[in-house]
């Protein structure tokens, strides 16, 4: 009888706070918090700088000053065009048939944490610069927060924050409405989920 769990792969809100347990929400369990694995905790603006700088030096040259660009992060918080990072969350199943501290939950942990090593390689152009597996809710998931970008731009920045580009050189081509970059996107990761589910005999439902 071979288990079957549901994928579900969710945009989050991205508190980065919470992410990391600067503060223990009501639906945290405070005696398992130990449990979390964290991957990555990178500064966002440190991220920035290293993603960007570069390259705003680069525009930056014979500009006039009121054209220059002076904090690219900041422009990017400000503006009304891209957000400063994106975060996806995934999980298997749920509450009912993975429950942290059951041997199913503890496998979904396998699973997440196999599934998430490869995320950053599979993925070039979304930096990610903070990841959590959290085991103090109901059920096992991954946050995964990154900065996506584009290289080799013609107009303004030639390496810019753009969530379209970065999934579109990825060979993510937006469609319809329904059929976004995004969750295009989105499907396809959990296909590359699904994949490490079936050697730990899960089958997607």
């Amino acid at each position: 009888m071979t288990m079957k769990r549901t994928i579900s792969g969710m945009i989050g809100t991205g508190s980065l706070a919470h992410n990391r347990r600067d503060f223990i929400a009501e639906n945290v369990d405070p005696d398992r918090v130990q449990l979390n694995i964290c991957y990555r905790n990178e500064n966002l603006k440190e991220v920035y700088k290293e993603l960007f700088d570069e390259a705003v030096e680069r525009y930056n040259i014979g500009k006039r000053k009121d054209r220059q660009i002076t904090n690219y992060y900041e422009k990017i918080r400000q503006g009304k065009q891209e957000k400063l990072f994106h975060e996806v969350i995934f999980q298997i199943g749920n509450r009912e048939d993975m429950a942290v501290g059951t041997t199913e939950g503890d496998l979904a942990v396998k699973v997440l944490d196999e599934y998430v090593k490869n995320f950053q390689q599979r993925n070039p152009t979304l930096h990610v610069f903070s990841c959590y597996l959290h085991q103090d809710e109901a059920t096992p998931h991954l946050h995964i927060d990154f900065v996506p970008f584009t290289t080799g731009s013609k107009r303004g920045l030639d390496t810019r924050v753009s969530l379209k580009q970065a999934l579109a050189t990825q060979g993510f081509k937006g469609g319809s409405r329904g059929d976004t970059e995004w969750s295009q996107w989105v499907q396809s990761e959990k296909e590359q989920l699904a994949a490490v589910m079936e050697r730990y005999g899960i089958e997607w439902e």
